[in-house]
C-alpha cells in the first residue's frame, strides 16, 4: 500500500526540526478494511513514502532513529535540567511532584516475575506496573539531577526484569498488559540506554520476544473478535508499544508499522476510527469511547498523545494528521470534562465474535466526568505552545491538573498507572 508525498494540509508552522511527513493519501481513502493488509509485511514502509527534510535541504528522511527519541528528546531533558537547577516554575513544581513520589526513591527494590498475569486467575501485574514506574521515575531523576543512586536503581529494575520475564498471560486483558507496560518499559529503558551497567541487549531481546509478538498479534487478529469489539485504547496501547520497541531497538520497519496502523489500521485505534465524527466549524471531534465513560476516554488522550509525541521526535507529524483531527478530539474531551456541552452522534458497534451483536450509545457518558489524569500538558505544550494553535479547553484542562504527577499519584489501581505522567516537568515551554 503506497501513498505519494504531498505538502502538509494542516496549519502547523515549521520548526527547527524541519518538515514533517503527513502522508494522508491512503488513510483518507478509507480506514476500515485496510488494517491487516497495511499492517503486515513490507507494506509498512511503502505507506510512508513522504519525505522529512532538514530546513534548506531536499534529502529523503534519514533511516537512523533519534535517541533519546520517545516521549522525551534531548531538548526536553536539557530544558528540565536547566529550569529545575534555576528553581523556576512550573518546572520546579513538576520536579517536586516527581521527587515526592515514593516510586522515584533510589532505594526501590524490584520484584521481577517470570510470568505476569493480567485478567483471570492469579493476577500479579500490579508488581510489574509499580516496578516500571519506579524505573521510569528513577531514570528521570538521573537524567535531570544526575544522581547516581537513581540511575543505578533504574537500571537495576530493568535488568532484573529482563533477566526474569518470559511470558505475559491472562484473559483478553493480557493484551492491555502487552501494550501499556510494553510502551512504558521501553520509555524507561530509552532514558538509560547509555548507562554503563544497563544490560541493554538483553532488555531489547525481552521487548522483541515478549511484548512485540503480542502487539502484532492483537493488532492483526484482535483476539479473534469482531473488528469493532475492542475499544480504541486496546489498539492504541499496542501501537504505542510497537512504536516504542521499534525506536528502542533501532528497528525502523517496526516503527513504521505503528505509524502505518495509525493511518490505515482496521481497528478502533486508527485515527478515523478512534475519532469517528468531526464537527465542522466547531473545532471539535467525537472520541470513540465518549459514550462509554470519561476515565477511559482520558486514557485515550494519553495514549494517542504518547504515540504522536514519539512519532514527532522521529520527524513524523501525527499530531497534525487529517487536519489536526486529534486536537479537535482533545478539545471535545476537555470541553465536556470541564462541564460544558458538546455535540454527540450515536455511536454503534458490534460486540463479540464473528458478526457480533449490534450495540449503540445514543448519548455521551457522564461516568467519571471531570476525572483528572496526567495527559493534558503534552497536548497543551504541543498544540498551544509548539504550534501556536488555539486550544482553549485543552489549555484550561492543563491548568487544572498542573503540576502533573505520575504513577502512584492518581490512586493505587491500574488506571492510576496508565500514563507515565510528569508532563509539567518535561513539556513546559
Amino acid at each position: 500500500m503506497a501513498t505519494s508525498a504531498r505538502k502538509p494540509t494542516n496549519k502547523h508552522r515549521l520548526t527547527r526540526r524541519g518538515l514533517f511527513t503527513i502522508g494522508g493519501g491512503v488513510a483518507a481513502a478509507g480506514v476500515v478494511g485496510g488494517g491487516i493488509a497495511a499492517f503486515s509485511g513490507g507494506g509498512a514502509d511503502a505507506a510512508q513514502t513522504g519525505t522529512a527534510t532538514a530546513i534548506g535541504t531536499a534529502t529523503a528522511r534519514p533511516q537512523v532513529l533519534v535517541h533519546p527519541g520517545m516521549l522525551h528528546n534531548a531538548g526536553d531533558l536539557h530544558r528540565a535540567k536547566v529550569r529545575v537547577a534555576a528553581r523556576k516554575d512550573p518546572w520546579l513544581k513538576g520536579w517536586t511532584r516527581l521527587t515526592d513520589n515514593r516510586h522515584s526513591a533510589g532505594t526501590w527494590q524490584p520484584r521481577p516475575q517470570a510470568t505476569v498475569i493480567r485478567g483471570g486467575t492469579g493476577q500479579n501485574y500490579v508488581t510489574l506496573y509499580n516496578d516500571i514506574h519506579a524505573a521510569y521515575q528513577n531514570a528521570l531523576r538521573w537524567q535531570i539531577a544526575g544522581t547516581k543512586a537513581n540511575g543505578d536503581t533504574a537500571v537495576a529494575i530493568l535488568n532484573a526484569w529482563s533477566a526474569t520475564l518470559t511470558t505475559l498471560n491472562g484473559n483478553a486483558d493480557r493484551f492491555l498488559a502487552s501494550g501499556i507496560y510494553g510502551y512504558q518499559f521501553a520509555n524507561a529503558a530509552e532514558l538509560v540506554r547509555d548507562h554503563p551497567h544497563f544490560e541493554f541487549a538483553r532488555f531489547k531481546k525481552m521487548m522483541r520476544t515478549v511484548f512485540k509478538p503480542m502487539n502484532i498479534d492483537f493488532l492483526t487478529n484482535h483476539n479473534t473478535a469482531n473488528i469493532t469489539n475492542y475499544w480504541a485504547n486496546w489498539d492504541l496501547c499496542n501501537v504505542a508499544s510497537l512504536m516504542a520497541t521499534g525506536i528502542l531497538c533501532d528497528d525502523r520497519a517496526t516503527f513504521q508499522r505503528a505509524v502505518t496502523y495509525m493511518k490505515s489500521g482496521a481497528g478502533n485505534g486508527s485515527f478515523k476510527n478512534a475519532i469517528p465524527f468531526v464537527y465542522s466549524g466547531q473545532n471539535l471531534a467525537q472520541w470513540q469511547e465518549s459514550g462509554r465513560d470519561q476515565g477511559h476516554t482520558m486514557m485515550g488522550m494519553g495514549l494517542m498523545g504518547a504515540i504522536c509525541e514519539m512519532a514527532w521526535n522521529q520527524d513524523i507529524d501525527l499530531y497534525g494528521y487529517l487536519d489536526n483531527r486529534f486536537m479537535k478530539a482533545a478539545e471535545y474531551v476537555a470541553k465536556y470534562n470541564l462541564g460544558a456541552t458538546v455535540p454527540f452522534t450515536t455511536y454503534g458497534w458490534r460486540s463479540g465474535q464473528g458478526n457480533g451483536r449490534y450495540l449503540e450509545q445514543p448519548v455521551i457518558s457522564d461516568i467519571a466526568r471531570g476525572a483528572v489524569r496526567p495527559v493534558w500538558e503534552i497536548l497543551h505544550n504541543h498544540y498551544a505552545r509548539r504550534r501556536r494553535l488555539s486550544t482553549p479547553f485543552i489549555t484550561l484542562m492543563a491548568e487544572k491538573v498542573r503540576a502533573e504527577g505520575g504513577g502512584g499519584d492518581y490512586g493505587p489501581n491500574s488506571g492510576g498507572f496508565d500514563q507515565l505522567g510528569f508532563g509539567t516537568l518535561l513539556y513546559s515551554k
